[in-house]
């Protein structure tokens, strides 16, 4: 097993509980929610099954990637992730990096033996994804990508109430994933498509097809317009699509970071022949539930008996979009001290890839104005 981690932690005294080195590239917005993550799940999440060790963080600023080092709690810092890759220490590579540095540095790492762990989009083009998935499915290791929204709460347990047949067979799925800070100045990463590869689409509407994947099934054919309101820039602004399922189930998705007011509006309904799901990031521990043509209910999902809620609090008292990183971590740390499966709550590098196909095929149907078929390549 790669990496030479210890299993069956939880047979073990808490003191007992094997180490696992992680190295982060990247320090920002990213690398401040994974070493939380990382952090709390430590005394969370008690004992975890692995105990998280913060060897390094790399970053390209020495100055700010040094601060982060001292702030996060990591050892060390090194301003070339090179050296995370070649460190013994490091059992486990998480990056949080720009786009454009998720491809090098992963696979390098997965070809050293290491655990990987990536922020989405996967890569910036379903091509780079796949190449991903195939070079580091071929290692060994255990890989993930981050698509933290599975891990929240009311997301999973509308995960079992559709595996339960609660809703019957799925005709609708709306998803829309709406922000508000596109009309700034600034000189992003973001924005320019080399270090990105696309604007909204693989920013927020990777999240809304990674969650439409998870929760209804694979998607088949899509139909979309793109736009780009900001003049000069390089990447799109937002995007519309109407979708088809492999179920037959008929969809619709939409991102964009122009939505004045919205600061980070994700929700997603689905409707079947025995009710409707609904749910809203900004309202994050409540699901929305409608029996059949009774209307909807709210579930307030904080019982002790709904997903992940056994670290937790008692019953009423909230938690928020940080945790879900807990629980994510919590699962690949699960994942690699069992040697266990990543999938199918999990998204693999194999999901990730799925994902930026779906987005690929976006862009050719905005850009042929017809709809394309989503075409998936093996390993």
């Amino acid at each position: 097993m790669a990496g030479g981690i210890g299993v069956d932690a939880g047979a073990k005294g808490a003191a007992d509980v094997p180490e696992i080195g992680v190295g982060m590239l990247g320090y920002a917005f990213m690398g401040k929610a994974h070493a939380n993550g990382y952090k709390t799940l430590s005394y969370m999440a008690w004992p975890p099954p692995l105990r998280p060790r913060l060897v390094s963080i790399a970053g390209r600023d020495e100055s700010a990637v040094a601060e982060a080092a001292t702030r996060y709690g990591f050892e060390r810092y090194v301003t070339d992730w090179r050296e995370q890759v070649a460190d013994p220490d490091v059992q486990l590579f998480d990056n949080g990096g720009p786009n454009n540095l998720h491809a090098e540095p992963t696979i390098a790492a997965a070809e050293a033996g290491k655990h990987v762990f990536c922020e989405k989009p996967l890569g910036r083009t379903a091509g780079e994804s796949h190449e991903m998935w195939r070079r580091v499915g071929a290692t060994g290791v255990k890989h993930m990508t981050a698509f933290n929204y599975r891990f929240v709460p009311a997301v999973r347990l509308a995960r079992e109430m559709l595996e339960a047949g609660e809703l019957g067979d799925v005709l609708h799925f709306r998803g829309r994933y709406l922000q508000e800070w596109g009309t700034t100045t600034a000189d992003a990463w973001r924005f320019h498509k080399d270090d990105a590869g696309s604007g909204a689409l693989g920013d927020l509407g990777a999240h809304v097809i990674d969650l439409a994947r998870y929760l209804v099934g694979e998607i088949s054919s899509v139909s979309a317009s793109m736009r780009t309101f900001m003049d000069g820039r390089e990447v799109d602004d937002a995007f519309e699509a109407v979708v088809d399922f492999e179920s037959r189930a008929l969809g619709t998705i939409e991102a964009t970071r122009f939505a004045a007011g919205r600061k980070n509006a994700f929700s997603w309904e689905i409707n079947g022949t025995k009710g409707s799901l609904a749910f809203d990031l900004e309202r994050l521990n409540e699901l929305h539930h409608s029996d059949g043509t009774k209307g909807f209910r709210t579930i307030l999902v904080s019982e002790a008996d709904h997903p992940f809620w056994e670290w937790w609090w008692p019953h009423g008292h909230m938690i928020g979009w940080e945790h879900s990183f807990v629980h994510e971590i919590h699962h690949l740390l699960t994942a690699i001290a069992g040697d266990g499966d990543v999938a199918p709550h999990g998204a693999t590098f194999e999901d990730g890839y799925r994902a930026a196909e779906v987005c690929d095929a976006i862009v050719r149907s905005s850009e042929s104005g017809r709809r394309e078929d989503v075409l998936f390549r093996g390993a």
